[in-house]
């Protein structure tokens, strides 16, 4: 295990950086004015109100590889759940979920779309700062962090930016200590955010990574990769 916690270099150009910038002012401006979502999602119902992060375009990248992971034997720790969309689909294949974010109001709306799709006695929800309240060993670690690096405004925006990329680091530092001997991490990042220092953290903590989902998405002339990869320590 790597005792020293990595600082955050940017692994890209300049021109990038303000792009993103400029793309993440667009996805805070739109949370503001944004109503509730109602929505049925991989044969699921949720209810998901502003403060909340909701479900996007991209999001059954990870919801159907969470489906196709989840082992019934599996206990799962589902990392920033939000509002419990993961935690849900985890918990259709197997009876011990723990669902964690660091926004309460995400854990209240998660725990009431858990309740609303009849699998509430099988999660357990907690307010959490990564690991800061969280117990024991899980055969399945799902994790959707934030993309982007920048310093969030409020409580919402911690769902989109991660300062530095404290929490996406913090998690790899802690990882181990929290992942069953054999256990696996899905975990959804995409080119919108610095995925070479996400690769960076990927080798330096001794994981191995494979794509299990991918699509690609033009956005102003550019083409931004989404992915969920399968993550599983080198030396198993």
């Amino acid at each position: 295990m790597n005792s020293k916690r990595t600082a955050y270099k940017p692994t890209i150009s300049t021109d990038y950086v303000q792009k993103l910038l400029e793309w993440q002012e667009n996805v805070y401006n739109e949370s503001k004015t944004r109503d509730t979502q109602n929505i049925e999602f991989l044969g699921r119902k949720f209810n998901i109100p502003r403060g909340v992060h909701p479900i996007n375009p991209m999001s059954d990248l990870l919801g159907n590889s969470v489906l196709n992971e989840t082992k019934k034997t599996d206990k799962v720790l589902d990392m920033g759940t939000g509002s419990g969309v993961n935690a849900i689909l985890a918990a259709s294949k197997t009876d011990i979920v723990i669902a964690v974010d660091v926004n309460p109001k995400a854990i209240k709306n998660a725990e009431k779309n858990a309740k609303n799709n009849g699998v509430a006695s099988k999660i357990t929800f907690a307010v959490s700062d990564v690991f800061s309240n969280v117990e024991g060993t899980f055969n399945l670690i799902i994790f959707d962090p934030p993309f982007r690096w920048f310093a969030p405004r409020d409580i919402y925006e911690v769902g989109t930016t991660d300062e530095g990329y404290k929490s996406l680091t913090t998690f790899f530092h802690d990882v181990d200590k929290y992942l069953a001997p054999d256990g696996r991490i899905l975990l959804c990042f995409g080119s919108s955010g610095d995925i070479g220092y996400l690769y960076k953290l990927i080798e330096e903590y001794g994981f191995q990574k494979k794509v299990i989902a991918q699509r690609d998405l033009e956005k102003e002339d550019i083409t931004v990769n989404y992915y969920t990869f399968l993550l599983t320590k080198s030396n198993k």
